[in-house]
């Protein structure tokens, strides 16, 4: 039974002299107490020296990657053919089947195999004859350090320093690009005002100046390369009748030198823009794939790196950029901030202002997942970061429509859903509302039953408190129109009554007493004009004298 033991010098194969001892383990590091008790186990059959550390270097990252390197192939084939029988014990499995399907040798790794190696390791510089200690010691620091390296992955295009200082570039070359704008227009603006007004665009704008000079110049100045025909024509027209000063060549020299400087930074500003570009797909591709690469460039220059920004919570990532605010309104007690540089986002950017919150929350903990990704994982893939813009779109378009909930939603979810949107309903006309005959009385009953039905249902949905107000309340207003009714009718009935006794008088006096003198006259005449004025006074007589009236008409009736 042999035994493949890796050392940073090379590869050495030893022979298991006693193989009962691997069923001993946990007494096994006492027969590897002195160098004696260790040959007595294991035996070195052959030691496979590297070459320099770059062999050291692939050996070592095969091993790790469960491969078999070009030096292990040679030694295996050379002293292990011979014994096809034995087998072989490995201390990494992902190893032991690399050799097994390459050599169709039978490969151990077990607890028991690991203890043995300890033991190995600890005796390794007395069962290894002919190579010293230092230079083992020198050859396993430089494998440690070549390792190190090789982990990290220090490969240019991983260099996000490149990112930080591109993306810091590109915000300065804007500011001077408005700076230079702004004074060149102002400049020229003294001139022919009118040109500024017509022609928009900053490029567009410095280049006409460049091929124009002076407005008197435009007539015989081609333009179509540079502005479309009709905007071409408004400038010819307004350099005809411009109100700007005259200006001398020197002045138009200068303004069309600044025009060059204008239009050199605007041509290397597109450059610098497409290297970030490559760069941001390079180094971080599923950030550029989920954020844009402008804005994925941005979050790492604030963090500092791609690392430090992938250390950074969700949370942060999503308010980074916004520290001020942040701190303000920690210290004011208010709401604090939404959003940061990841506003800018073309995914927070589509959705509406009462959306933009928890799209940006989304987003930042998507882009917090691609950055790992992007800064620890091996695969140079923007996959994840599609599946991810999809997911994010899809949700996106659910919060726009109103309906907040999964995106894989219940059954019940989705009836609903499909019950609005995606089901066509067809409507028939109803016929008879076509009908142009008058309303039958089937109409009629069914407007007073609707009517009945309205009332009951107020009545059934009255408190017990309500009714017995409502029922006070009635009874108030018949008893106040029953006593308005009899009191009108009474005052009627009152006057009439009133004027026939007073005529029942007047005869019954005239019969009785034929003969009157004149002062008796006068009195009568006095009690006729009073007894004329007195009905409205006579409505509230005492009941008494009601009777007594009464009495008299039947008593003159009598008489007649």
């Amino acid at each position: 039974m042999l035994v493949l033991f890796e050392t940073a010098a090379g590869y050495a194969l030893f022979k298991l002299l006693d193989e009962s001892k691997l069923k001993e383990v946990n007494n096994l590091y006492h027969e590897f107490d002195s160098p004696e008790s260790a040959g007595k186990i294991v035996k070195l059959k052959h030691f496979e020296k590297f070459n320099d550390t770059t062999e050291a270097l692939a050996a070592t990252t095969a091993a790790v990657e469960g491969k078999v390197s070009k030096s292990l192939k040679k030694v295996l084939k050379k002293h292990i053919d011979q014994e096809l029988q034995d087998k072989l014990l490995v201390a990494d499995a992902k190893l032991g089947s690399a050799i097994k399907e390459k050599f169709n040798l039978q490969c151990v790794s077990n607890t028991a195999v690991q203890e043995l190696m300890r033991c190995i390791r600890s005796q390794l510089d007395s069962l290894i004859t002919g190579l010293p200690k230092r230079e083992m010691t020198a050859m396993a620091l430089g494998l440690a350090h070549s390792l190190s390296r090789y982990k990290l992955k220090f490969s240019p295009d991983k260099i996000d320093t490149m990112i930080v200082q591109a993306v810091s570039l590109l915000d300065d070359l804007d500011k001077e690009l408005n700076n230079y704008i702004m004074r060149c227009r102002e400049w020229y603006g003294w001139h022919f005002p009118e040109l500024g007004k017509i022609i928009t665009d900053n490029v567009a704008f410095v280049k006409t100046v460049k091929i124009i000079g002076t407005r008197d110049n435009t007539a015989n100045s081609d333009l179509s390369d540079i502005l479309p025909e009709e905007i071409e024509e408004k400038v010819k027209e307004a350099a005809e009748i411009s109100m700007g000063t005259e200006i001398s060549e020197d002045d138009i020299l200068n303004i069309q030198n600044l025009c060059d400087q204008v239009v050199e930074i605007s041509n290397y500003r597109a450059q610098l823009y497409d290297y970030l570009k490559a760069r941001m797909m390079a180094m971080a591709p599923n950030l550029t794939t989920l954020v844009g690469d402008l804005v994925g460039a941005r979050l790492i220059s604030h963090a500092g790196s791609l690392i430090n920004l992938a250390k950074h919570p969700a949370s942060t990532v999503q308010i980074l950029g916004a520290e001020k605010a942040l701190f303000r309104a920690l210290k004011t007690k208010k709401d604090t901030p939404k959003y940061g540089l990841i506003y800018h986002a073309q995914l927070v950017g589509q959705s509406s202002t009462k959306n933009k919150g928890k799209m940006s929350r989304m987003l930042a903990a998507k882009a917090s997942l691609a950055t790992r990704v992007d800064a620890l994982g091996e695969d140079g893939n923007f996959t994840l970061g599609a599946e991810h813009k999809a997911k994010l779109e899809a949700r996106l378009r659910i919060l726009e429509e109103g309906n907040v909930r999964r995106i894989s939603g219940t059954a019940k979810a989705k009836a609903k859903f499909e019950k609005y949107h995606g089901v066509s309903e067809v409507q028939q006309y109803p016929a008879a509302a076509d009908s142009t005959l008058p309303s039958t009385s089937k109409r009629k009953r069914s407007e007073s039953e609707q009517v009945q039905v309205k009332e009951e249902l107020d009545t059934t949905q009255e408190t017990p408190k309500q009714k017995k107000k409502k029922a006070k309340a009635e009874e108030t207003n018949v008893s106040i129109k029953e006593e308005d009714e009899e009191s009108s009718e009474g005052q009627k009935k009152k006057k009439k009554k009133v004027k026939q006794e007073v005529k029942e008088e007047v005869e019954a006096e005239d019969t009785a007493e034929p003969e009157v003198t004149p002062g008796k006259k006068k009195k009568k005449k006095k009690k006729q004009s009073e007894s004329e004025v007195q009905p409205e006074e006579v409505v509230e007589e005492p009941t008494s004298e009601k009777k007594k009236k009464k009495k008299k008409k039947s008593i003159s009736k009598e008489d007649e």
